[in-house]
């Protein structure tokens, strides 16, 4: 048998179905009929996010992260969890990232430190060239040398000075062995012709903390872990370790003033583990851009004495290949070991 309809009294019908009611099916049929395709359009990211810090928290890279996640999580719609993993200066943070799926949800903190242990370390799991996808440069920021006040200098030529006559007797701490505190150091005592004993320490803030409390008398470190410090007059600052001065410390000399030729910066940025989609890639780049253009966190940053990077993952990509070759001569010549 076969079945008719009677389309006028279907069209009929449909005429004397109360006009909401008949709305509520047409919407209804719409979104099931878009619902597929709005699943396709999600993009990333759908859940939290994971930023592994490789150092303790309180340091510069720390300092970094915590300024950008919550702008990171309030313009995507998702938490962007800062996890300070810190250990070997900064592979065993770098070794946690590399073994996460490619999927752009754990990204990592890069910085000078990954270019400096490339040759400082004879063996490593990973090659950071190879294993990890740059997405942006943050900042870049000097170096400052900082003595203890009990130490009497107030500047390099000064200090050389006291350390030569002193030698054995001065102790210069560092966020660790390979650390751009670190290397910074070993080229200071070349070209000053001293003899300072290194003391590397689990990052800057316990590096810090020790020289407050006297117990080592120097240290170079980033502007942004120690600028309070300077201001507060607790350290006092010598000298910064970039060819011009810094903006955020204009009446602290350069050390190249003293010592022609010497300079040295610490930069940071963010990476994520090789082949991540590309739409991940680009999201992150974006947002960060427009982090890095805001004019609150821009003054943040100035404030802490860097100066911002930004721009495209190629362009980070070449600052690390670059850095990579140029502290492998520095670590070759100073023969820095890591300890």
């Amino acid at each position: 048998m076969v079945l008719t309809a009677d389309w006028s009294k279907l069209e009929r019908g449909t005429m004397d179905l109360p006009r909401r009611q008949f709305l509520q099916f047409a919407v209804a049929g719409v979104a099931l009929g878009a619902a597929p395709s709005a699943a396709r359009c999600q993009t990333y990211p759908t859940r939290p996010v994971r930023w592994v810090v490789p150092y303790p928290a309180g340091g510069p890279t720390d300092i970094i992260a915590r300024l950008l996640g919550p702008w990171l999580s309030d313009r995507l719609g998702q938490q962007f969890v800062i996890e300070n993993r810190p250990g070997a200066t900064g592979n065993v943070g770098t070794e946690v990232v590399l073994r996460a799926p490619a999927d752009g949800y754990t990204l990592l903190s890069v910085g000078t430190p990954h270019a400096i242990n490339a040759s400082l370390f004879e063996k490593l799991s990973f090659d950071v060239l190879r294993d990890i996808e740059p997405v942006i440069g943050i900042i870049r920021t000097p170096l400052v040398l900082l003595i203890h006040p009990s130490i009497p200098a107030k500047t390099v030529p000064e200090f050389i000075a006291y350390a030569k006559a002193n030698r054995g007797k001065i102790s210069v701490a560092s966020a660790g062995s390979g650390t751009p505190q670190h290397v910074s150091g070993e080229l200071f005592k070349m070209m000053a012709g001293i003899d300072m004993t290194h003391v590397p320490f689990r990052g800057s803030a316990p590096a810090l903390t020790s020289l407050l409390g006297g117990q080592v008398q120097c240290m170079f470190d980033t502007t942004p872990a120690s600028i309070e410090h300077i201001r507060a007059g607790t350290l006092r600052a010598l000298a910064v370790t970039t060819s011009a001065r810094a903006e955020a410390l204009p009446d602290v000399p350069t050390v190249g003033d003293a010592l022609p030729g010497f300079e040295a910066s610490a930069w940071y940025g963010l990476g994520v583990v090789k082949n991540t989609p590309v739409e991940a890639v680009a999201t992150l780049n974006k947002e960060i851009n427009a982090g890095l253009a805001d004019p609150k966190i821009k003054a943040r940053f100035a404030d802490l004495g860097g100066s911002v990077l930004a721009g495209s993952p190629a362009a980070f990509g070449k600052l690390i290949a670059d850095e990579t070759q140029k502290w492998a001569k520095v670590v070759k010549f100073s023969g820095a070991k890591p300890e």
